[in-house]
């Protein structure tokens, strides 16, 4: 017998294995109402072939606002609307605290770092991660004047152009990745430089794979795709490469610590593993450091990037709305200095256009997946520990009850009657519970 036919025969047997076991998860606790899945298929044949979105809000019509859905042989408990996400990822959020793995990334990942890992770990991680972002530099630029550095240059890149037509994509994802590389190894990189180039593109190649047709098919059936060939492949190479720039970078970082001026994250993060040497079970170990760093990036950088580029569209088709934010950046800031975050409290409309290009856009449509980390009730139900939970954002930032035009581009829905800013519960562009606190900490003590 050779060697494909042992290959093809194992993974013919695993497959009817799988289908003998069928959705065992399902026997287990009493989870909410959905379709009858098939036998390791689970429920493929609901899915519509234009993604996830669009099969879950065609399951949210039927089922309601809270259901089961099976990836295949996993099931999933699905959240829509306002009040099921709070309920859920605020009010419980301790038992819905968890991070369910995604699969596309996860081979590489393996549940480390401060945005993919679980527990403890990713408890000691944040706290660490907030508490060093907050006084990152010791003394030095704060991330508010590196932000305006970045800005400087990309102001200067747009007057090459001589007003000829730019494309700006890339631009965008460069001086997001700047930032986050200032903040991280120290120093920022040349627009042109094509080692960062490189390192974009991967991360961007990345994310197509993961929001692809076979990104989708790869999270159901990951444990039998993982044999085959694929772009999967191609992701966990990408991930595999940019850990290496990171891993040379924190090299680099080693042979010239100084312990007693801390340059950047990386520098931070080593002090605190030659502090930890000794102890059993750290978490400042080498391998949640590399992934740290690649997590702040994976999060913010195509997220920032992809914001601005959805702004200056639909501030071009909407110019009436680009006029208006013109007028109040000249009567609040001028045009002879640089905007500061503390001139915010004085741009109510600015304001506002930003949080409905957030809205608006939709970039997130499902969230993170998130896991309950223990056995859970909810609503009646019993959410088995370890079972998938995916918030669907978009219902929420969508909803006729907080957003009176829920799919028109419209700043009034963050502006009350007298032109101040309004606040919304609905406004959750990135999701909510720890990790959305998280952000908005950060986002906080940066204003301060």
């Amino acid at each position: 017998m050779d060697f494909v036919t042992l290959l093809l025969l194992t993974a013919l047997l695993g497959l009817l294995l799988l289908l003998a076991r069928g959705p065992a998860a399902s026997r287990r606790g009493r989870l909410p109402p959905g379709p009858r899945p098939l036998p390791f298929l689970g429920n493929i044949l609901q899915m519509d072939r234009h993604g996830l979105l669009k099969s879950f809000l065609a399951l949210r019509d039927k089922y309601g606002d809270v259901f089961t859905i099976f990836l295949g042989p996993r099931p999933v408990v699905v959240l829509c609307g306002p009040e099921a996400v709070k309920e859920a990822l605020v009010e419980k959020a301790e038992e819905f605290s968890g991070r369910a793995p995604m699969m596309i990334v996860d081979s590489v990942i393996q549940g480390q770092g401060v945005i993919f890992s679980n527990g403890d770990t990713w408890k000691t991680l944040r706290r660490f991660s907030l508490a060093t972002l907050r006084d990152f530099g010791m003394g030095k630029r704060s991330i508010e004047e590196r932000i305006q550095e970045e800005a400087q240059c990309l102001v200067e890149e747009l007057r090459k152009s001589k007003g000829t037509p730019l494309e700006p994509t890339v631009l965008f994802h460069s001086i997001t990745a700047n930032i986050i590389c200032s903040v991280v190894f120290g120093e920022r990189f040349s627009y042109d430089d094509n080692q960062f180039q490189d390192l974009l593109n991967k991360f961007n190649d990345t994310f197509t794979i993961a929001s692809s047709l076979w990104g989708q098919l790869y999270e159901m059936f990951s444990d039998f795709l993982k044999f085959f060939p694929g772009s999967h492949w191609r992701a966990h190479n990408n991930l595999t490469s940019i850990n290496a720039f990171i891993a040379e970078n924190v090299e680099k970082h080693k042979e010239s610590l100084d312990p007693s001026a801390p340059r950047d994250f990386i520098d931070v993060y080593l002090l605190r593993m030659e502090k930890e040497k000794g102890i059993a079970n750290t978490e400042f170990h080498y391998k949640n450091l590399i992934i740290t760093v690649m997590s702040l990036f994976f999060a913010g950088t195509e997220t920032t990037s992809t914001t601005l580029r959805y702004g200056c569209l639909l501030l071009l088709k909407y110019p009436r709305v680009a006029e208006k934010v013109q007028e109040e950046i000249d009567q609040v800031i001028g045009r002879n200095r640089l905007p500061e975050i503390k001139d915010r409290a004085k741009m109510p409309y600015t304001d506002a256009v930003i949080h409905e290009i957030q809205r608006f856009s939709d970039l997130l449509p499902m969230g993170v997946p998130h896991s309950v980390t223990q056995d859970t009730s909810f609503r009646g139900y019993l959410i088995p520990k370890g079972t998938a939970v995916y918030p669907v954002l978009s219902t929420v930032l969508h909803d006729p009850r907080y957003f009176k035009k829920p799919y028109a581009f419209d700043p009034n829905h963050f502006l009350d009657a007298q032109g101040s800013l309004k606040k919304s519960e609905a406004f959750i562009p990135f999701s909510s519970g720890f990790h959305f606190r998280l952000t908005w900490k950060l986002r906080s003590h940066w204003e301060r």
